[in-house]
């Protein structure tokens, strides 16, 4: 060996040796010699950040840039998925016949509403997804004390004011892109709002009580944070024609908004406030009048001590104290009826009815 020894003949370990590599491919074999024969377990295989991108779905392009780890993409790729809400899907159908009428009489012309879907997602999510420019309105519904956010997009704008402005039929509005909205755009679709708000109103009042009114206008999503980004939220998607010209107006309520009516919200129907149903009406009054009552007669009413109770014994003799031919009451449960006379009908005991008690009174739920 050409590498340097000590003293006692033992090659020293910090003099330069020229046949390490030799030496390393001898371990090598060695080592795989011994894993072969079953004496030393082989070390466990390590993936690579390829095959860990892979596993997770990652592009290969994106995998040496991306920031989210794994779990981030997996949490952040997730559909909203919440409770439907089937009667505010009712309350929106109100509001597009409503806003029909109303809308014909603002602009005096043909205008058809129509509610192209309803969606819940995050209201983070929402704010990305925005086209600009745009008009954004911020509404508090007052009797449940939060907000809620009306999108109107740019072709809305520009036909509404072009329709309120005596533009011609027929004509598409010319459209400015790329500067702020006048005074004159802005009050405008102010106007257009509040119509549409009290639509609104309108739309929830026989589900309940509520009134949504107008706060701000705003053109940057930015201003408009009326939720958490990670909250979810219900958006309604409008559209509005009004011959050759139109847009879109999207309404977004948060769940949170809609939590103190969420109990109505989760009815099926409401038949004593949206309409009444006369055939099962009419079916359960016809069984009603089918139904077995039981009635009683009450000869006596007394009032004894519990240890008198107690002492009763069979043979034992309780005085009434209603004379022969006074008159009884009837009851059904703890309702008094009527007031009658007890007799005998051929072999039978009878009750004469001779008047009507008065009801007693219960207090309207």
């Amino acid at each position: 060996m050409s590498g340097a020894a000590g003293q006692d003949g033992v090659p020293d370990d910090d003099a330069p040796r020229d046949d390490a590599p030799d030496d390393d491919e001898a371990l090598a074999a060695a080592w795989g010699a011994a894993a072969g024969d079953g004496g030393i377990a082989e070390p466990a295989r390590v993936l690579n950040q390829a095959e860990i991108d892979s596993l997770l779905g990652v592009d290969g392009g994106d995998a040496g840039g991306a920031d989210a780890s794994g779990i981030e993409r997996i949490i952040s790729s997730g559909l909203v998925s919440y409770e439907r809400l089937p009667m505010l899907e009712i309350v929106f159908d109100r509001l597009v016949r409503i806003m029909s009428t109303s809308l014909r009489n603002f602009t005096s012309d043909n205008v058809e509403v129509s509610i192209d879907n309803i969606v819940s997602l995050r209201f983070g999510d929402y704010l990305n997804s925005i086209p600009l420019p745009a008009m954004l309105a911020v509404f508090k519904a007052e009797g449940w004390d939060n907000y809620g956010l009306m999108v109107v997009d740019s072709a809305m704008i520009y036909s509404i004011v072009d329709v309120l402005l005596g533009g011609r039929r027929g004509t598409a509005p010319m459209r400015i892109e790329g500067r702020p909205y006048t005074t004159i755009e802005r009050s405008l679709v102010e106007r257009l709002i509040r119509v549409v708000l009290a639509d609104l109103t309108a739309s929830f009042d026989p589900l309940c009580p509520v009134t949504f009114r107008f706060e701000r206008l705003e053109v940057n999503p930015r201003f408009v944070a009326i939720s958490r980004l990670s909250n979810a939220a219900v958006l309604a998607r409008l559209r509005i024609d009004m011959e050759d010209r139109g847009g879109r107006m999207e309404l977004l309520l948060p769940y949170a908004t809609l939590e103190p009516v969420r109990e109505l919200l989760l009815q099926q129907f409401m038949g004593e406030k949206f309409g009444r149903d006369s055939i099962w009406e009419t079916h359960l009054a016809e069984e009603l009048w089918g139904t077995d009552v039981d009635l009683e007669i009450v000869l006596d009413e007394q009032t004894m001590r519990l240890s008198d109770v107690m002492a009763l014994r069979p043979g034992s003799r309780i005085t009434l104290n209603t004379a022969p031919g006074a008159p009884v009451t009837l009851r059904c449960g703890n309702v008094s009826l009527f007031e009658g006379r007890v007799g005998r009908r051929k072999s039978r005991v009878a009750v004469r009815i001779e008047r009507d008690l008065p009801r007693p009174v219960t207090p309207h739920q």
